[in-house]
């Protein structure tokens, strides 16, 4: 989006009392606008179609349409709105499917004001919000593991990738940062910021939460491991 532009905001929480919260921070930050507020799922798909907001702060317990439901109807449809889900410190067991529906990351209730900016600044830039190692924690817990049964993958999602691709997917599913896969791998960081870059564009994901999840469906990393 254009620098110069202010972000576009739709809150969707069926607590009154978070919505107001939340605006009082976002609305005071020069480049934020809320435009709207949704108190459940039904009302978030289509405040998101009509007022076409940047990003939405999405809770995943809501009546009538939970925000998993509504995250991925608002990402299939025509709006270009990005979602950031609003979890508890104990990650609800609807986030990572909230990933696989295209949700850009998620956001502690409790974060502080300047990780919620900074995670919505991201967000909004085309970047996802969560640190590498906070998704691969999230990943490693809704998983199955090896000794929780079967756990399918499939190599074939990223047989289009280069030996040197796979290996920098393979370390960002690992929860590497840009910096540590630039050392582990004796790279330029441009030069890793370069592959991710390639690595998006051939897998057709959005970002960098999706390269974990994919470096999972692939068996590139395991959880625990």
């Amino acid at each position: 989006m254009n620098p110069d532009q202010l972000i576009r905001l739709l809150l969707a929480d069926d607590q009154e009392m978070v919505r107001v919260g939340f605006r009082m921070v976002l609305d005071a930050q020069p480049d934020m606008e809320v435009v709207g507020e949704a108190a459940d799922g039904v009302q978030a798909v289509a405040m998101a179609t009509e007022l076409e907001p940047d990003v939405v702060l999405m809770d995943i317990r809501m009546p009538r349409m939970d925000g998993l439901e509504a995250t991925r109807q608002i990402i299939a449809g025509s709006s270009e709105a990005r979602v950031l889900v609003l979890t508890t410190f104990d990650l609800d067991e609807y986030v990572h499917s909230a990933l696989r529906a295209g949700a850009s990351g998620f956001l502690l209730k409790d974060a502080g004001p300047a990780e919620l900016l900074a995670g919505i600044r991201s967000v909004a830039s085309g970047d996802a919000v969560v640190a590498p190692s906070a998704t691969r924690r999230l990943l490693e817990r809704f998983l199955p593991t090896d000794g929780g049964g079967p756990s399918p993958t499939d190599p074939d999602l990223i047989e289009a990738l280069s030996d040197r691709e796979r290996e920098v997917l393979t370390c960002v599913g690992a929860g590497l940062t840009n910096a540590e896969i630039a050392a582990k791998l004796f790279l330029a960081e441009t030069t890793v910021k370069t592959h991710i870059g390639h690595i998006l564009a051939k897998l057709g994901l959005r970002d960098r939460v999706q390269m974990v999840i994919t470096a999972y469906d692939a068996g590139l990393v395991r959880p625990g491991r």
